[in-house]
């Protein structure tokens, strides 16, 4: 039998924008390095979301520079408005208070130009900030230590599935949907489907990780991220038939990792410890 392995690893810089796939990345405080590190907010300062804009999804980020300055030089790219480059943050800029959830943290504002095309882009008024270092978001007590936090997610650190969960899904649906559907940060082959639902520690190559909470899912898993459109009921109709408990329906799992480190692809996967 295949013993689990790490297989894909996403990051998404920019919250509720598309994603990029990576074989190697490291960890810091936060969670992978610059994920959901900027967030798009009305004028308001509330997040903007593919719940309610699907076209997001079609706003491809990258990052240069990779060396030097770790990849702070962030690119957005649409296949109609073109790219833009995002300048550095400008941490001597009065901060705004914007909203991620229930959460109000303090955020730097990017500027114009970021401004500009990304209104653009999603076609509402919208502005681009980044999550500093010295602001704390706690990850939820229930789950987490105090003192974890996290940037801009939707509330954890990483989200991971098991690759053979997906297949098992596809092979219930009438059309199969790819894992981005799902925006995983990590992607675990070998594994038997749903495997993850009972893990509570692993570690992937010498990083220690804890499964801490089922992720429930929600409308964007529907979007299809290569036209930034809603595609019908699925996949979540037919997960409702076999994965909801209450009024909710699970699909992956929340994790918080322990410490700093580098993750790889290929790296296997060790389960430490599981419930029932």
């Amino acid at each position: 039998m295949n013993r689990p392995r790490l297989t894909e690893i996403w990051l998404y810089p920019v919250k509720s924008l598309g994603g990029i796939p990576v074989d190697r990345w490291r960890l810091d405080e936060f969670g992978l390095f610059l994920d959901r590190r900027w967030m798009v907010v009305d004028l308001e300062g509330n997040f903007l979301t593919q719940r309610k804009y699907p076209q997001m999804a079609r706003i491809a980020p990258a990052l240069l520079d990779l060396g030097g300055q770790q990849g702070k030089v962030l690119v957005l790219s649409h296949p109609e408005v073109g790219a833009v480059e995002v300048p550095a943050a400008d941490f001597q800029a009065p901060r705004l208070t914007v909203t991620v959830w229930s959460d109000r943290v303090k955020a730097v504002p990017l500027g114009g130009t970021a401004d500009e095309w990304l209104s653009e882009a999603i076609g509402v008024s919208c502005r681009l900030v980044w999550f500093p270092d010295d602001v704390m978001r706690q990850v939820d007590t229930r789950y987490a230590d105090k003192g974890e936090r996290t940037a801009f997610s939707d509330g954890f650190p990483l989200l991971l599935i098991g690759q053979g969960s997906l297949d098992d899904l596809n092979r219930r649906l009438p059309a199969p949907v790819p894992m981005r559907r799902f925006r995983p940060n990590l992607v675990v082959s070998g594994a038997a489907p749903y495997a993850e639902d009972g893990w509570q520690g692993i570690a992937i190559g010498g990083m220690g990780l804890r499964v801490v909470k089922p992720c429930s899912r929600c409308i964007i898993t529907t979007v299809d991220p290569d036209t930034g459109r809603y595609s019908g009921k699925e996949p979540l109709k037919t997960l409702a038939t076999y994965r909801r408990r209450g009024n909710r329906i699970y699909f992956g799992q929340n994790v918080i990792h322990e410490g700093a480190g580098e993750l790889a692809v290929g790296m296997p996967v060790r389960v430490i410890s599981a419930g029932n």
